[in-house]
């Protein structure tokens, strides 16, 4: 083989790797136009479609216009040692909640492949409905990868299709049109003996909100029941407990927040 031959060869060799690698790692940092909105073939290149990745997007199935709400996708099954997410809509804006996922154009992408927690991935994100009433709908697409830093032995699915209904704003209930998915910070923090949690609903949903301490040992359960959508506030009184750290939980459909408060006498 003559000289300039293999220096071609070489040449092509390096090539190859550099947009390999652009490819692999635009991938790994997020991609968006591969849900079924987009009427492309998925993510082909981390392996086949399976149905043994499940891809569930939960939220409210029916919105006012321009009401604003956190929506949820949850990944699980295949590899499952981390997932990456593409979510786009027909109408109406996304926005991301935190910095697990960004946005690009008008879809959202992950950042970085997420890893997961109990054998599930979740990305939470923020829609807000569109203008006029009608039908909308929520498109997402996720890969289940093994991260072993290649595109093979991966595994992926489309979420089946959202559908929303937008209905026209009315005179009730307004101030629950900007309603997220909220734990907010209790006040007053520090506090002594008595401080006030406050939480929001998106959707009627089961409501776990305890109070733990630093060993992870549960001292008040404040709320164990079905809520509707909507704000909430609770008093916890520490009269019966040390002044120190503690931590309160809450578990919904939606996910869990928990939130540090501090008890000072």
């Amino acid at each position: 083989m003559s000289t300039l031959l293999k220096k071609k060869n070489i040449i092509n060799l390096l090539l190859f790797t550099f947009f390999s690698s652009i490819l692999f790692y635009g991938f790994s940092s997020g991609v968006t136009g591969l849900t079924s909105l987009s009427g492309t073939q998925g993510c082909s290149c981390h392996g086949p479609q399976s149905s043994g990745v499940m891809v569930l997007i939960a939220g409210p199935d029916t919105l006012r216009i321009n009401q604003t709400v956190d929506y949820t996708v949850t990944i699980t099954g295949g590899p499952l040692l981390a997932a990456g997410v593409n979510i786009a809509g027909t109408a109406g804006t996304l926005n991301i909640k935190s910095a697990d996922l960004k946005k690009i154009g008008n879809e959202l992408t992950h950042s970085t492949p997420k890893p997961q927690a109990a054998g599930s991935v979740q990305f939470i994100f923020s829609y807000t409905a569109p203008a006029n009433s009608g039908t909308t709908n929520l498109h997402a697409i996720s890969n289940s990868v093994n991260f072993d830093r290649a595109q093979t032995g991966d595994q992926w699915n489309f979420a089946p299709m959202k559908s929303i209904t937008i209905t026209p704003a009315t005179n009730i209930d307004d101030d629950l049109n900007n309603v997220s998915y909220k734990l907010n910070q209790n006040f007053p923090n520090p506090f002594n003996p008595t401080t006030k949690i406050s939480y929001q609903l998106p959707i009627t949903s089961y409501v776990s909100l305890i109070v733990y301490d630093v060993l992870g040992n549960e001292v008040a359960n404040l709320v164990d029941e079905e809520k509707p959508a909507g704000k909430y506030e609770i008093e916890f009184d520490a009269s019966n407990l040390p002044s120190g750290i503690y931590y309160y939980a809450m578990i919904t459909d939606l996910g869990s927040l928990s939130r540090k408060m501090i008890l000072m006498r």
